[in-house]
């Protein structure tokens, strides 16, 4: 068993979860727009999260906020779904999990924003305990 670096996980913690493919994030990807791509696939973290992000580039993180937790909710309930028991890794470098850890880190985001102090520490853990790699990759201090 790896760890998301790649490293040999010694203690036997539990396996990466690797969520399938989302149709959503290929919609956003040839340039649909996130309302659209939502509304089609509203289980989707990626479009809530393309939404949130949205949301916080214009200065308004309250709808971030909103948009960001139906991401996470979504994307938490993909995970049960494909065998995570509430911890252990999911990957950045597994393209499907992406959408979850975006609406994630725009969670924090935005409750930093308004400040949800409390929140902010749990999900900054939450994401680094996903993968350590990801606050990085979304622009995030680690």
């Amino acid at each position: 068993m790896t760890t998301p670096s790649g490293r040999a996980d010694l203690l036997g913690g539990p396996p990466a979860t690797l969520l399938p493919f989302d149709p959503a994030s290929a919609a956003l990807a040839e340039g649909a727009a996130a309302t659209d791509v939502a509304a089609r696939f509203p289980t989707s973290s990626a479009a809530w999260a393309a939404l949130a992000e949205t949301a916080l580039d214009g200065g308004r993180p309250v709808e971030a906020y909103a948009y960001a937790r139906t991401g996470y909710h979504r994307g938490l309930d993909a995970l049960r779904r494909s065998g995570w028991r509430g911890h252990g890794p999911v990957p950045w470098s597994h393209e499907p999990n992406q959408g979850f850890l975006r609406a994630l880190a725009a969670l924090g985001q935005a409750a930093a924003a308004i400040g949800e102090t409390a929140e902010v520490e749990r999900i900054g853990t939450f994401l680094a305990d996903s993968d350590p790699t990801a606050p990085g990759q979304l622009g995030q201090p680690s």
